[in-house]
């Protein structure tokens, strides 16, 4: 089985000649001397690095294509034809009572104090990119009216062209934080929140400090990583002063803007973008714990963590040092992950797949419960889009994952909507929307809900805002639909045992049961006693 083929990805821009390609390189079977391209060895002959990343950066979204011999689809979702579990206490169970839309979805999260969301999802880490920058109206009031949590990732102050920082090298201006924080509370209704994310950059600066000071947020998350990358986050820059600009802060910039030959190259327009990273975090379990009381003695009331598709060893990390520092969330996310800012080839060959990682978790997680130990709450991430892979997610780690975070699933909503409202204003609609009206009224199917709940305050909702509300409705019915044939009608209630493996190697990895032996014992009660 060929899981990927190498050297050639639209994310990347190249194409290989020859219909006829190598499976394991990806080089054409007949690699011609005046061959004018363009797979990636050609392109990276004379672009080099840049061929490193999906593009337009910044302008779009890549997720690696890489076919994994197990994912989440290679689970199926029992149905059954008794029972009604997780209805409100004291309902008569019947047809009238199990009714799909009686199915509660909402979930909470947290150590003591909980946070509630109206839906078991919530966004990624949407940090220093341009594409989440010029979304971010989209994004933060969405999912504030979806009732459902955000990320605000990393790096977000140490990019921010007004920021100001003190003889210590700390923040104590960030505009563009202070933007993000004030737009997502102008709709905030007591469902989700927002976290802020930090890595190591983020730490020196002063990032928790800062936001804590100037705006009391209750939760703050840690990041050791991410299902499309273990090395830093990067970005690219579009011009020479700004490069240099972001080195003087501290970050890695690349290549070296300082540098004659580096400032020769960009004026002559060989180089034409630089990239700046973040550092490798370094963990220790001393470090880990002392920076949670650092955290909450600063006044946070939740720390949550974020770890990626490291080795098992980290994952068993995660878990244990979660537990001892009583973390609020702890979010898992599989390869391959990304949202386009991640190096392609990164995106594609490493960690550990999202089937194995979440696997590994819930029998890691079990261990730990039985050694008397509190297992933190758990989301699981890397790759999820609708509601049926949400459901074998929930199952797959009940009874300990409360939730699933989603990147581009929740974010393609948003650019849609914000598209519709651009379309509208120029009068373009594609057919593809005008076949459903001309007027925002016409063509969002819950504008009206919104606008019955809103009122006047309508026209400060973007409509990229009302696309994120309007997918939420979307999932919340389908997930509802999906649980009632399961005969969940609360999440809570949601087990393994709602799930089957339709291979023996995908029931050997998870320890779901095989499809031809799940339930065996009690069908063969029903047919022979």
């Amino acid at each position: 089985m060929n899981l990927r083929q190498p050297n050639a990805n639209e994310a990347t821009g190249t194409v290989n000649r020859s219909r006829s390609v190598v499976p394991c390189s990806g080089i054409c079977t007949r690699c011609i001397d005046g061959c004018k391209g363009s797979c990636e060895i050609w392109l990276s002959t004379f672009r080099g690095r840049e061929v490193l990343y999906p593009g337009p950066f910044g302008e779009m979204t890549a997720g690696a294509d890489k076919n994994y011999p197990i994912d989440y689809s290679h689970l199926n979702i029992q149905g059954y034809a008794q029972g009604a579990k997780g209805l409100p206490e004291g309902t008569e169970i019947g047809p009238d009572s199990a009714v799909f839309y009686s199915v509660d979805t909402e979930t909470e999260y947290g150590w003591d104090k909980k946070v509630r969301m109206k839906l078991p999802i919530f966004t990624g880490a949407l940090g220093s990119t341009e594409i989440a920058r010029v979304n971010w109206e989209h994004f933060a009031i969405g999912a504030a009216i979806s009732g459902i949590t955000i990320v605000c990732g990393e790096n977000v102050c140490g990019i921010d062209p007004g920021l100001k920082l003190d003889s210590n090298h700390k923040v104590t201006a960030s505009p563009e934080m202070d933007r993000r924080i004030n737009i997502y509370r102008k709709f905030y209704d007591g469902y989700g929140e927002m976290l802020i994310q930090m890595n190591v950059e983020d730490t020196r600066l002063g990032v928790a400090e800062y936001v804590a000071s100037k705006h009391n947020l209750d939760t703050i998350e840690l990041k050791w990583g991410q299902g499309a990358k273990c090395i830093g986050g990067e970005i690219k820059v579009k011009t020479l002063e700004r490069a240099i600009e972001l080195k003087k802060r501290g970050y890695i910039v690349l290549p070296d803007p300082t540098l004659h030959e580096n400032q020769a190259a960009f004026k002559a327009g060989a180089i034409k973008e630089f990239e700046r990273h973040s550092r490798l975090g370094f963990v220790t379990k001393e470090g880990f714990l002392e920076e949670i009381d650092r955290l909450r003695d600063i006044g946070y009331k939740r720390v949550t963590l974020k770890t990626g598709a490291y080795s098992m060893v980290e994952l068993a990390m995660a878990l244990r040092f979660s537990s001892e520092a009583k973390i609020d969330l702890l979010t898992i996310d599989g390869a391959p992950g990304g949202t386009g800012m991640s190096p392609w080839p990164m995106m594609n060959e490493w960690g550990i797949p999202s089937f194995y990682l979440h696997s590994l978790a819930y029998e890691f997680a079990g261990k730990l419960e039985k050694k008397g130990m509190r297992v933190p709450d758990l989301a699981f991430a890397g790759g999820f889009s609708d509601e049926p892979s949400v459901f074998k997610a929930l199952a797959m780690g009940s009874p300990y994952v409360r939730a699933v975070c989603m990147g581009r699933g929740l974010m393609i909503p948003g650019m849609v909507g914000k598209n519709i409202e651009k379309w509208l204003k120029e009068g373009d609609l594609p057919k593809s929307v005008s076949k459903y009206g001309s007027s925002a009224e016409e063509i969002f199917v819950c504008y009206e809900e919104l606008k019955e709940k809103f009122g006047p305050r309508m026209k400060e909702i973007p409509m990229g805002a009302i696309g994120i509300y309007t997918y939420a409705s979307k999932f919340r019915t389908g997930l509802q639909q999906i649980m009632a044939g399961s005969r969940n009608f609360n999440l809570s209630t949601i087990t393994r045992d709602d799930l089957m493996a339709l291979t023996e190697e995908a029931a050997g990895v998870s320890g779901i049961s095989y499809v031809m032996e799940a339930r065996y014992d009690e069908a063969m009660g029903q047919l022979l006693d």
